[in-house]
């Protein structure tokens, strides 16, 4: 691996997050637990707000596809309204332990971890090689994108209240899952598309080798990550790799 990995031809950076830019641990062991702890409060007290019954629309949609499929998920409550909230509570928790990256609850674990960051109680994290590398790619005319199964909301807190402090500044987009799911070659040429950008004038660095494969696919340049605490990624391996920013 060497210092010049990143052709001069490249314009943007898409990252992804868990495992690339953030330790894993982090989002597994703080930033899920801390959503499923306050999933019930913030329910009840943002329950007729109009963000919080359109996202609990498409749960309910979601949650019927999964009882279409057999896979049991819980049963929905819908007599009273404390019933409602706790057959949502159980429906989120059931996917949160499935870990499904279904954008409805991505927003609302967006919105819940907002009143966490504004509060103090969390403060997000970044591997140390990453600031320097936003400052460097910046200084190169680089452009810095995020792309993350996690809401644009929560991708935007975590950057803004690292634990080295606001990195916003460095980046200039972020993309969800309402651009289409990370494993489809379409959503990175949706990207491509929105930024102006040609496929191969952009990189993307991701630790899971199916969204590297769907961007390759898209024609996009990939480099994938391997940071402590990932999962072990079986060979054969066809991508590049990086274990720091400080080789890119």
């Amino acid at each position: 691996m060497t210092a010049n990995m990143i052709e001069p031809s490249v314009k943007l950076i898409l990252l992804d997050i868990e495992g690339t830019t953030t330790p894993i641990d982090f989002v597994y062991k703080t930033l899920f637990p801390f959503a499923r702890e306050h999933v019930k409060d913030y329910l009840s007290r943002n329950w007729e707000a109009s963000e919080v019954q359109a996202d609990l629309a498409q749960l309910r949609a979601e949650r019927t596809n999964d009882a279409v499929q057999g896979l049991d998920p819980p049963a929905l409550g819908d007599e009273s309204l404390t019933e409602q909230i706790e057959s949502a509570v159980a429906y989120i928790h059931w996917l949160m332990d499935r870990d499904r990256k279904s954008t409805p609850l991505k927003a609302i674990q967006g919105r819940i971890w907002r009143e966490g960051y504004l509060a103090g109680a969390l403060l997000g994290q970044v591997f140390d090689d990453v600031p320097p590398a936003f400052a460097r790619w910046r200084q190169q005319n680089k452009l810095i994108c995020i792309y993350s199964s996690g809401s644009a909301l929560a991708q935007k807190l975590l950057f803004s209240h690292t634990t080295a402090g606001d990195l916003t500044h460095h980046i200039s987009c972020y993309f969800d899952t309402t651009i289409g799911h990370k494993v489809e070659a379409d959503s990175y040429r949706r990207i491509a598309e929105e930024l102006q950008l040609a496929t191969a004038e952009i990189v993307f660095v991701s630790d899971v080798i199916a969204e590297l494969d769907a961007a390759r696919e898209a024609g996009m340049k990939t480099i994938l990550a391997l940071r402590p605490g990932n999962r072990p990624v079986e060979p054969p391996v066809t991508h590049t790799a990086a274990t720091s920013f400080a080789e890119l």
